[in-house]
Parts: structure tokens; sequence; C-alpha cells
């Protein structure tokens, strides 16, 4: 029982579908971190079959775009664009976070959102869905959430209050570092199996540098940054998987 409310707690917070309702409590949040790649799961799932419908290839690019944002609600967009607005603002420490907890979006979350999704969208088109393709797709969705699970338990932390704090003082930080650490090395194995070593390059680079922007430039991660670091990891493994099409590689 308490496995499936642990499963429902990570689905209710990182997705919008629709799942039974409980109180969050200490048991069933302490491992929730670790039923977040189900979320990516999910998404891949979707997108696999999307890829299989005979659709026009527009409409699969469109797919390939929206599903993630369709089953998360854009919870992690969200964060995008409040972090992308801290981080133009060039202010302190203090101004960066109190941007974070500004609810009204600026302007450049505005324009970095919309850069975003050409950007994304332009890449869906270059996409040739197979099921290999379909395959490493849904492990990289589900190993970037491994990642962001893993930096929220084990990064240290900006503010003693918000979603970051709440699941990470709530977690089992220790066993939830080992399972996440162990589920992104068998998530890298998979990903060499099928040849993606141009995604576990970007997602590796892209998480290096999350780290060094929470802790330099905000003095720990939030929930805002790891939505952040989310969307930067996805886009730019989706560069990936694109290059390496083109170059013959998948």
């Amino acid at each position: 029982m308490i496995v499936f409310q642990t499963i429902a707690v990570a689905l209710a917070m990182f997705s919008a579908l629709p799942v039974p309702q409980f109180d969050w409590n200490e048991k069933n949040m302490r491992y929730a971190l670790c039923a977040f790649p189900l979320v990516g799961v999910i998404c891949g799932a979707l997108w696999c079959l999307c890829g299989a419908l005979p659709l026009p290839d527009a409409a699969h690019a469109a797919g390939f775009c929206l599903i993630p944002v369709w089953v998360t609600g854009g919870i992690h967009l969200d964060g995008y664009a409040d972090t992308c607005d801290a981080l133009a603002s060039y202010g302190d420490t203090a101004k960066k976070l109190a941007i974070l907890k500004d609810p009204h979006c600026g302007a450049f979350a505005i324009i970095r959102l919309c850069s975003y999704f050409a950007a994304y969208l332009m890449l869906c088109a270059c996409i040739q869905f197979t099921p290999r393709t379909g395959v490493l797709w849904m492990l990289a969705l589900m190993g970037e959430r491994m990642l962001s699970g893993l930096a929220v338990a084990a990064f240290p932390l900006a503010k003693n209050t918000g979603l970051a704090h709440t699941f990470a003082t709530a977690a089992d930080r220790r066993t939830v570092c080992r399972v996440l650490a162990a589920g992104c090395l068998l998530w890298a194995v998979g990903i060499l199996a099928l040849g993606g070593w141009a995604l576990l390059l970007a997602a590796g680079l892209v998480f290096a540098w999350y780290h060094r922007v929470a802790v330099r430039q905000f003095g720990g991660t939030t929930g805002d940054l790891a939505g952040w670091f989310l969307q930067k990891c996805e886009l730019w493994m989706l560069a990936a998987l694109a290059a390496s099409q083109w170059l013959g590689v998948l």
C-alpha cells in the first residue's frame, strides 16, 4: 500500500495525470523521488505511440513536442521560466531568489520560452521515429528525472521552503541518493547499448552545468532550478538525438 501511495504522490506532484489522492506524510514521501522517473516512462510510452501512428510528419513533430507538456502540466516549464528571469537579472543571490518567488512572468521568461519551443519543435521535426529511437528517448526522459531527483537529494538547498525543500527533507536522502545513483548507472549502460552516447554526454554536461549554476548563483538548488535543469537537459538530449540520426550514428 505504501508503494502505491508513494507512486501516487510522485505522479500527483510531477504530472497532470489523474491519480488517487492521499495525504502526504513521512511514509509515502520518503521515497517519492525514486518514483519520479515513472513520469518519464509515461511520457516516453505516449511519445512512441505518437510516432507509431500513421500521421503526417508535422503532426508527429507537434505530438513529440507537446506530449511532455500535457503529461506534466507544464510544472517544469514554470521553473524554467522563473529561473530564466532570475538569471537574466544578473543580480546577487538574494535578488535571484526573490525573483524565483515572484509569481509574475517577466519579459526574459517569455522570450526564452518562445525560443525554447521554437527549437524543440524544430528538433522534433528532424526526428525520424523508429522503435530504437522510441526506446532511446524513453530512457532519456527517465534518466533526466533520475538526475533531477538525485540533485534534489544530494545538492545543497538554497531555501528552507518550497518544493525541493519539502521533498528533500521528507526523503530518506541517503537511500534515495543510492537508489537514484544506481539507477543512473543502469540508465547509462542502457543508453550506451543503444548507441546513444551523444545523449549521455549531453545529459552529463548539462548536469554539471546545473550544479555550477545552482551552487554559485543561488547557493543551492530549488524546485524552480530543478525544472530549469530538466527542460535544459531534455532540449540538449533531443538535439543530440537529432544530430545522431543526421550523422547516421543511429
